[in-house]
């Protein structure tokens, strides 16, 4: 558990991290007043300014984030302690309901969920597929307890929590015409060209899509797009007796690409890389959801991008 004094540490971070001791009150669940009187304490405390306030608008000062800085290592101690302390007599028993998007529950989750279970055997999982917006709505709706997510977009009332990084590539099946016609590297206007099969709306995979789009001054509407599907899986199937390109997780092509079955074609200028994240609600930590987090976050991960 955080003392009290650490508390103040808790709160000066999420200020510092949201600058804005409304979203921090938010956050914390915890009144406006209270989070500036825990401020100020610590300001007392170490007899300096924390922040500069200009009109609406806060900024750290070189004590606040020297602050900061230490602030976050001190926090991080706290939760590997209380977690390696439960490690010690495996305490950790109950039911934890996870809820992962689609690319993640099919290609990232599995070897965890296999480990996690061998290690806390008390342990009940379950898990809810769906893409993002589907295990963020659960997760608002106290169906999951802890989601695990692949989009760029975020809900004000949900905490992020990068664990994986990955990267979108376009792909063809090598038998296809369109694979023979294409080079190793063409142009967003080329691409614009190119049939396609994507992930459907809500799918984090698209936000990206749309994202790297609109940094060239593209539309998502501008590509030639014959269908949206699912899943993953269904577009790897589809690519193998379509004439299209697919843009999908490159974990999720592995094993095609090292049996020569896909080719991956680069697009020019086009950066397609995101964060996969753990997500939860904010201002509820502790408990199996970061028993969870802390368990895969010292695994020796499959191959950080």
């Amino acid at each position: 558990m955080v003392r009290m004094s650490d508390f103040r540490l808790k709160v000066f971070q999420s200020v510092a991290k949201n600058l804005s001791f409304t979203k921090a009150s938010q956050e914390l669940f915890v009144s406006q007043p209270a989070i500036s009187k825990h401020v100020q304490e610590l300001e007392a405390a170490y007899k300096t300014h924390l922040f500069d306030r200009r009109g609406g608008r806060i900024s750290l000062t070189k004590a606040g984030e020297l602050l900061l800085a230490h602030s976050e290592r001190i926090l991080d101690a706290y939760k590997r302690l209380d977690y390696e302390m439960h490690l010690l007599h495996n305490e950790y028993q109950g039911e934890l309901r996870l809820g992962a998007s689609t690319t993640i529950a099919q290609y990232v989750i599995p070897p965890f969920l296999g480990s996690f279970i061998d290690k806390f055997p008390q342990v009940k999982l379950t898990l809810l597929n769906g893409n993002t917006r589907e295990v963020e709505t659960a997760l608002q709706e106290h169906r999951i307890d802890l989601g695990l997510v692949e989009g760029i977009y975020r809900q004000p009332n949900l905490h992020y929590d990068t664990f994986l990084k990955d990267e979108l590539v376009a792909v063809v099946h090598v038998h296809s015409h369109l694979s023979m016609s294409l080079p190793d590297e063409i142009t967003v206007e080329e691409l614009m060209r190119v049939p396609l099969v994507l992930r459907e709306r809500g799918s984090g995979t698209l936000d990206v899509i749309e994202r790297a789009l609109q940094e060239q001054g593209v539309r998502l509407s501008a590509l030639n797009i014959r269908m949206y599907l699912g899943s993953t899986e269904s577009i790897k199937l589809f690519l193998e007796n379509a004439e299209c390109m697919g843009i999908v997780s490159v974990r999720s092509i592995s094993k095609e690409l090292a049996a020569g079955m896909f080719r991956v074609i680069e697009i020019k200028g086009l950066s397609m890389y995101r964060d996969l994240c753990f997500v939860g609600l904010q201002g509820q930590e502790g408990g199996l959801p970061l028993a969870f987090m802390q368990f895969v976050n010292r695994l020796p991960l499959l191959g950080k991008l």
